[in-house]
């Protein structure tokens, strides 16, 4: 049997984790490194960014600028701009990546398998077909194609256009 290793994991898993003021998103949201966060895109009220420990390749990110819980924390114009972000990164990434379909939901709250609980956030997950093979399910580990870098560039020129 090989072995696949993924060092750049164990950072986080022993990393301290800290209570904060403001949420992971919040934080990225306030930075100007977009590249060391793989921030993608950045619209009036809401940004898009590469899951840093995604589920598939292409795994992106739609989050509000303003922390909140839940939709019931965000304006009609705020919630419209999420979506049409939403829509924007799947363009992008059926132009790039030619996926089947996508996985795209939200999860509210812990106990629904939210991370970041206390700030809404929209996962786009690129699929294709015959994706899901022995590696999650045996190894809990996901195989991805491409560097986050890489493909974070790509993306940031396509939704540039």
């Amino acid at each position: 049997m090989e072995s696949l290793h993924a060092p750049w994991r164990i950072e986080y898993i022993l990393a301290p984790k800290p209570q904060m003021d403001a949420s992971l998103f919040t934080r990225i949201a306030q930075s100007s490194d977009d590249e060391a966060n793989h921030v993608i895109v950045r619209d009036r009220t809401c940004f898009a960014l590469l899951n840093t420990f995604p589920y598939n390749g292409g795994h992106l990110l739609v989050v509000p600028y303003k922390q909140a819980a839940d939709l019931n924390g965000l304006t009609d114009d705020e919630l419209a701009d999420l979506w049409k972000l939403t829509r924007r990164c799947t363009q992008a990434l059926t132009s790039l990546m030619k996926p089947d379909g996508f996985n795209i939901g939200i999860n509210l709250g812990k106990v629904a398998g939210a991370g970041v609980a206390e700030h809404l956030h929209i996962h786009v997950v690129p699929r294709w077909s015959g994706d899901t093979n022995f590696m999650p399910v045996l190894a809990n580990t996901t195989v991805l194609p491409q560097a986050l870098s890489e493909l974070a560039a790509k993306l940031r020129a396509e939704l540039a256009k």
